[in-house]
């Protein structure tokens, strides 16, 4: 198990792509600590997780300084100091760029970006300016952070800038942290379900070479070899894994 010893933190974990990072991290030895938005699918999701290694859950709003940092407080608690962080906690709003309200605008930065930050910031924090180990964070950004969609303005702002800012961090905590972003496609998940998004949009997700959606256990498997051994020489980068929707 390449990732024995680890103790990993997952923002988001509860189900759909979180879930399976959560998963999997703990198949390959990781003990892993999540949190997630009073989601009650996470009792579940922390039933299978000790099933496979240690964990604990935490409900926690990630935009919220204060919480977070109590389940970061909780993890280190529970199970030692974390050497893995995958920032994956995210939602979506789909508006018209006239009738998008501030308040939903706010909302999404304020999940999808504030909370990576605050949650790196957390991480880095709890081992100091030199870490012993070499640490990971992976950034769930998305494949419209680069390409940009119509009525998604702050969904598409927010992942733009949480691959920016995965460049900083992995330039600025070098070389005890590698720091590294995966840009998902279209994956069958509660996000990309006709109750989140459009029929229009979700046409727009099927229009790829695979012409499929992807699974969450696929962009976990990218997560995991983020965090393992193999990848002790990447940093910076960003990886999409998005049945080859950039290529239009």
């Amino acid at each position: 198990m390449s990732l024995a010893g680890k103790v990993a933190v997952v923002t988001g974990g509860s189900r759909g792509i979180g879930r399976a990072i959560v998963l999997e991290l703990a198949r390959q030895g990781a003990s892993v600590a999540f949190c997630h938005a009073g989601d009650e699918q996470a009792s579940a999701t922390l039933a299978e997780l000790e099933a496979l290694s240690s964990g604990v859950a935490f409900s926690a709003d990630v935009s919220d300084e204060g919480q977070l940092e109590a389940f970061f407080a909780i993890s280190l608690e529970a199970l030692g100091p974390a050497s893995i962080l995958v920032n994956n906690a995210g939602i979506l709003r789909e508006s018209p760029l006239v009738d998008t309200r501030i308040e939903d605008f706010d909302r999404v930065i304020a999940v999808n970006l504030r909370g990576s930050f605050l949650a790196a910031r957390a991480f880095a924090r709890q081992a100091g300016p030199h870490a012993a180990t070499q640490r990971r964070i992976v950034n769930i950004a998305s494949d419209l952070g680069i390409l940009g969609r119509e009525h998604m303005a702050a969904y598409t702002a927010s992942k733009g800038a949480i691959i920016a800012l995965t460049r900083s961090l992995a330039l600025e905590l070098a070389p005890h942290t590698l720091v590294n972003a995966i840009a998902p496609g279209s994956i069958e998940t509660d996000m990309t379900s006709p109750a989140q998004m459009s029929p229009e949009q979700l046409a727009k997700d099927m229009d790829t070479p695979l012409a499929r959606f992807g699974q969450p256990q696929d962009i976990a498997a990218m997560a995991a070899y983020l965090a393992g051994p193999n990848a002790n020489f990447i940093t910076g980068q960003c990886f999409g894994v998005n049945g080859g929707s950039v290529l239009h």
